[in-house]
């Protein structure tokens, strides 16, 4: 297990739908950190920073901040990047690694592939 907590980041939909699909991420993940914190970027709760803060109240010296984006945007490259520099000033005895997003992944080729493949 990595000693890490992982705050996976969502952008937040108004669709509880949309929004299950995170928590079951994070419920898959869990075992394999040390706390899986899912979070959003807008019209959910708790926000980044909120679930940030939620893992360091746990006792968490480590957050890996996970963007469950595609690719860096706008919300990647500046908003998680100014989250976690607030996180990193409220918390400077906590090390915040923001990951990549998804993007091109060698995976992520099979899972286009497998869901074009499942409409037909």
């Amino acid at each position: 297990m990595n000693p890490a907590a992982l705050l996976l980041i969502a952008h937040g939909s108004r669709r509880p739908e949309a929004n299950a699909d995170l928590e079951q991420l994070a419920e898959r993940l869990r075992g394999d950190f040390a706390l899986v914190q899912p979070s959003y970027l807008e019209l959910c709760e708790p926000g980044i920073v909120t679930g940030g803060t939620l893992c360091v109240g746990t006792g968490a010296k480590r957050v890996i901040l996970l963007p469950y984006f595609l690719s860096a945007g706008v919300h990647v490259v500046e908003d998680l990047t100014a989250a976690r520099n607030e996180l990193a000033l409220k918390h400077p005895d906590v090390e915040f690694l923001l990951a990549k997003p998804l993007g091109l992944h060698p995976l992520l080729v099979d899972v286009v592939k497998a869901r074009a493949l499942e409409v037909v």
